[in-house]
């Protein structure tokens, strides 16, 4: 298997999509939390206030699919990215310093998510000093 250096994340609360890349190759894996409801939010002053927060379970099982990645970036729509982030600060802080950063991002294709993670770390290699 090939060694990739970046990942980048997109994640909602129901699934992960993991795109692991370098500059000649790139693999995806796909993580899904185990319990999801089919109607995650529901408007702010609603009876219930419902609003379905991280699983820590979900979060582990993304942070172990991440662990090979040197660097890597969280992406995605909703506040899923932010508690997950917030999850490797609290609990993994040796994933929590590989994290580049955390961009909101509409749903996208696996092949413009990997444009995306490619542009990004373009940049970013740029501007960060090799460890």
């Amino acid at each position: 298997m090939t060694a990739h250096s970046h990942a980048v994340v997109w994640l909602d609360h129901t699934q992960a999509k993991v795109l692991f890349f370098n500059a000649d190759d790139d693999s995806v894996a796909t993580v899904r939390a185990k319990s999801s409801p089919s109607h995650v939010h529901t408007k702010a002053g609603s009876v219930s206030g419902a609003h379905l927060h991280g699983d820590a379970t979900y979060f582990a099982e993304i942070a172990a699919t991440l662990a090979p990645a040197r660097t890597f970036l969280v992406v995605g729509p909703s506040t899923a990215r932010e508690e997950f982030t917030g999850y490797l600060r609290g609990l993994r802080p040796d994933l929590a310093v590989r994290l580049a950063g955390s961009e909101p991002l509409d749903k996208e294709s696996d092949g413009q998510l990997l444009a995306y993670g490619r542009l990004y770390f373009h940049r970013y290699d740029r501007m960060t000093p090799q460890r």
